[in-house]
């Protein structure tokens, strides 16, 4: 939805021309305020053992704010920016409270096949959604529950069934966690001061005892953020670049999704075999050839679009999940629950650059060039790739030191 379909809708004749330079100001001043809010709520929600109940509130966020799409109709640029902010704001806090169960769920032999099945799985469940969006939405002249494209009916009622598939499968995740009761009857609340402070003492002592832990959360801050926004702006270059029509960005998606998910499942084996600090490096290397070749490659048209964007697609899932493996095989036993909480909060703190980078390279683009410059933002999104391959370069295999402490924050 919000790479394939709605962002594309928010960049389209639609709304000003230079819309896709607001989307990337939008979600930068988004991601500003994730890094403000996440070391508070996971600090809390750490000590408070209350994953649960944020879990189901931000889902409910997320799917209210969906629906809300509906009423975005051609010309209402900044109402689609406030409301695809707030998702995307409410969507993250909900994903930091789900990236740390992966040791909870599995041994950690299995740590990567668990991995890589997950973020596999989450590909090619979407596949089934943006098949139905594309069959009941976009291709029919008269779609699903009488549906036209008049006024961009088509994708604003794409949104209410994104809402309600988004509701319907999180069903499952949000009936079967439960909040630590015994430990929220053994703590109090605290102010956000409090988690602040507490957050730096365990960046203190992760710095201290643990330096090959903390450059990892440093570096995977950086490159985890440039792979988030290959996707989320994939759609756009798509369509403003290299001339997809809105049928032809989904099919993309669909076919994106395929290769991601099944090359990000058979990573997951390699992932043990090769070693999780090897196959992110191997993916930042291609993710930056690649998306340099599009920004050279823009005037070959749609056949270089599809091959590097498919590349593209390929590398961005084994990152992540080997990143999320590779933290996991990398940390002590008994301090998993608070580096993961870290993990989030670090990933959070710069999930700005992406956008703002983004932004960024198209002003400069179409100072430069003109107006038909879009393609210019990839260089934005290759060069917060490239600072993370940077760093983790630095970043050796294993701990040095493998002494367990228990973080302040604990």
């Amino acid at each position: 939805m919000t790479t394939f379909v709605f962002t594309v809708y928010l960049t389209s004749e639609y709304f000003p021309a230079r819309a896709d330079e607001w989307l990337g100001w939008a979600l930068g001043i988004t991601g500003m305020f994730i890094a403000l809010l996440a070391p508070m709520i996971g600090q809390q929600a750490d000590r408070r053992g209350n994953h649960a109940t944020w879990m189901r509130s931000t889902t409910f966020l997320i799917t209210a704010s969906t629906f809300a799409l509906y009423w975005v109709t051609p010309g209402r640029l900044y109402l689609g920016l406030f409301l695809l902010a707030f998702g995307t704001l409410v969507s993250e806090i909900a994903n930091m409270h789900y990236n740390a169960m992966l040791p909870m769920i599995t041994t950690p032999e299995r740590y990567g096949r668990v991995s890589g099945f997950g973020w596999g799985l989450g590909y090619l469940g979407s596949i089934i959604c943006l098949v139905a969006l594309l069959v009941g939405f976009i291709l029919p002249d008269i779609g699903w529950f009488g549906v036209s494209a008049d006024r961009a009916l088509n994708i604003r009622s794409g949104m209410v069934f994104t809402g309600i598939w988004v509701f319907v499968f999180c069903l499952p995740a949000l009936f079967i966690v439960h909040d630590d009761r015994a430990q929220l009857k053994r703590t109090g609340r605290e102010g956000p001061l409090a988690a602040y402070r507490r957050l730096f003492k365990s960046v203190k002592v992760i710095w201290v005892k643990h330096r090959n832990i903390a450059l990892f959360l440093i570096a995977s801050a950086v490159f985890r953020d440039g792979l988030a926004g290959i996707f989320a702006f994939a759609g756009v270059i798509a369509a403003g670049t290299f001339g997809f029509s809105e049928t032809e960005v989904i099919l993309f998606a669909i076919v994106a999704n395929i290769v991601a998910g099944i090359i990000t499942i058979g990573c997951g084996w390699i992932d043990e075999r090769v070693g999780s600090r090897r196959l992110i490096v191997i993916c930042l290397s291609l993710l930056v050839i690649f998306g340099l070749a599009v920004f050279f490659l823009h005037g070959f048209g749609k056949i270089a679009f599809w091959v590097c964007g498919l590349a593209l697609a390929g590398c961005v899932g084994p990152a992540q999940s080997a990143a999320r493996t590779y933290l996991t095989t990398l940390t002590p036993h008994g301090m998993h629950t608070e580096v993961f909480g870290l993990y989030a909060t670090t990933g959070r703190a710069v999930s700005f650059l992406s956008p703002t980078l983004w932004a960024l390279s198209l002003y400069i683009g179409r100072e430069l060039t003109g107006d038909q410059s879009q393609y210019w933002g990839i260089l934005g999104l290759v060069s917060v790739n490239a600072l993370g391959l940077l760093l983790m370069l630095g970043v050796k295999v294993k701990e040095s030191t493998s002494p367990e402490l228990d973080l302040v924050a604990s």
